[in-house]
């Protein structure tokens, strides 16, 4: 199966829910003039990133969230959006992506991810804030199988393997990713995604792409770079960075099963997988 993929990367107004919905809607709307099947927004993009203690204040819940775009999305064909925004829990807010189905009249919450890693430390402090998801984020579409990570949660392999052995063959990480270093023409943190996530891509044979928030919050500067890799590692589109941008890739999901059969790495993953859990049941960290 074959369908066009956008990565939507954009500086959200910071703490201004209505007003980035419209951003949302707006740019949904040139991903799908462009032929996109589904558009993949940066982590946090409904408030912006940095909002410590505010984010209480302008959290949603996932129907909520799906409400507000719906009524912006009119007019639109059948489109699929990942949308990063803090998700009210009825404790601490999560930071969250909602997978979201738009059918040309009603916007359906298909899944919802919770942040599973949350950074606190450096310029980070999430786990102050914020709830820690416990759960995986893979989920059946009318596209495909996917999965989602949010930002940190690439840093930590193990999350993107434990995707692949349930069946993801597209992993989609909304990131909000601070410049950090310079270094060759792209910013460290941005050289540091590029390794993650083709990583990803070449060891399991999945798609991989990230949405990367852009812009400027509390002082700091969001790198953009927004990047997606095919199941051989190759780099399909980039986007520039420090500015927004639409960019957009065509997915075969048929390339997912050459690229395991020509290198079965996650099939040798699953014939050793008893042996790992019992590993994994012996390590005492």
């Amino acid at each position: 199966m074959g369908f066009r993929l956008a990565l939507a990367q954009v500086a959200p107004t910071k703490g201004d829910v209505a007003t980035n919905a419209g951003i949302v809607a707006r740019l949904a709307s040139q991903a799908s003039e462009e032929g996109a099947s589904l558009v993949v927004f940066p982590e946090s993009v409904m408030t912006g990133y940095i909002l410590e203690g505010g984010a209480d204040e302008v959290a949603l819940a996932p129907e909520r969230l799906a409400a507000l775009l719906g009524e912006r999305l009119s007019g639109l064909p059948q489109l699929d959006l990942v949308v990063g925004f803090f998700e009210s829990t009825g404790g601490q807010p999560a930071n969250s992506a909602a997978y979201l189905e738009w059918n040309g009249q009603a916007c359906r919450v298909v899944h919802v991810y919770r942040k599973f890693f949350l950074p606190t430390y450096g310029v980070f402090d999430e786990e102050r804030f914020h709830q820690r998801g416990t759960k995986l984020g893979v989920f059946d579409t009318r596209l495909g199988r996917f999965g989602i990570l949010i930002c940190e949660d690439v840093w930590h392999s193990v999350l993107g393997t434990l995707l692949a052995l349930n069946g993801a063959e597209v992993v989609m990480v909304p990131s909000a990713s601070p410049v950090r270093g310079l270094a060759e023409d792209r910013p460290g943190n941005v050289l540091r995604y590029e390794r993650m996530v083709r990583g990803l891509a070449e060891e399991h044979g999945v798609y991989s792409v990230a949405s990367m928030l852009t812009g400027f919050e509390g002082g700091k500067g969001f790198s953009g770079g927004s990047m997606a890799f095919d199941p051989f590692g190759g780099l399909l589109v980039q986007a520039p960075m420090g500015e927004d941008a639409l960019v957009v890739c065509e997915i075969d999901l048929d390339q997912v099963r050459l690229a395991r059969s020509r290198t079965p790495l996650l099939g040798d993953l699953k014939a050793s997988w008893e042996v790992i859990q019992r590993l994994v049941a012996e390590t005492r960290p």
